[in-house]
């Protein structure tokens, strides 16, 4: 008996009857809705417009999904680009035999990557600001948009933590295991909802909102140090993980953190007037 653990067997989805409509997919929606609210307040403060607020919400969404999907098969399964290059954007295999799948995997990192590009264009584009600009500001619905998706991760069952070797931990029924893992999804949740409430404070409460690339730089910090100590409780994602130091997650973080240091302390003097 575990006595500490908790089963963990829910169903899918909410099943509608004519549609299921999976946990997982529900999560993303109320990720990208409340980050379309929190960007509004911003915007609101900062003196724009819903007219230019809601391409930033379309240019979101498609960076974050063609992101993560193509940043998935680019770093964990590059194979496939020969193997199914339709299964990269199409939600079916071919190969061994043909079936719906729907889309499973998605990289953080490449969502990262696409949400960069699509805010370089949306701010020459649209708001005619420097990117740093709108970077210092999207990433608080981005991390407040982690914590729903890590949530759907664990709804999933996916992504799983290690063994815990104890009676602590979540037993996964869908896995027809009858041990403990690390809740890894929830740590990883956690210390987004943390990264959240700090880059808040930081903006609402500080005059570091003025200094460009500050707050961005805090986010590539600390949101990606979250993701590289929550690896060491993940199982590795693909077998070739198996031979590594570090895993993939791990490795591909430590640049984005690099960066976040040179962000914030290139510069300690505010570069930016023009907020109020």
């Amino acid at each position: 008996m575990h006595f500490l653990s908790i089963h963990w067997n829910p169903s899918e989805g909410i099943d509608l009857g004519f549609f299921m409509l999976r946990y997982y997919s529900l999560m993303f929606v109320v990720a990208f809705v409340l980050g379309w609210f929190v960007m509004k307040k911003i915007y609101d403060r900062e003196g724009l417009t819903v007219k230019e607020l809601d391409p930033l919400f379309i240019y979101t969404v498609l960076a974050t999904l063609i992101g993560a999907r193509l940043g998935h098969f680019l770093f964990y399964e590059p194979e496939m680009f020969i193997k199914d290059p339709l299964h990269i954007f199409l939600p079916v295999e071919f190969s061994p035999k043909f079936r719906i799948v729907g889309f499973r995997g998605l990289a953080s990192h490449g969502a990262a990557i696409g949400i960069i590009i699509a805010m370089f264009y949306y701010s020459r584009k649209i708001i005619h600001k420097p990117i740093l600009w709108i970077l210092d500001r999207i990433v608080l619905p981005v991390s407040l948009g982690g914590i729903f998706v890590r949530i759907g991760n664990f709804m999933n069952s996916e992504i799983i933590g290690k063994p815990t070797n104890s009676d602590y931990g979540v037993i996964f029924g869908k896995l027809n295991e009858s041990f403990p893992r690390h809740p890894s999804q929830l740590y990883e949740a956690s210390g987004y909802l943390l990264v959240f409430l700090i880059l808040w404070y930081i903006y609402w409460k500080t005059e570091k909102r003025k200094k460009a690339g500050y707050i961005f730089g805090v986010f590539l910090i600390l949101l990606w140090t979250v993701r590289f100590i929550v690896e060491f409780f993940k199982e590795n994602q693909v077998a070739f993980e198996d031979q590594l130091s570090l895993n993939m997650g791990q490795w591909l973080s430590i640049p984005f953190i690099l960066f976040g240091f040179y962000l914030v302390f290139r510069n300690r003097k505010t570069v930016q007037t023009d907020n109020p």
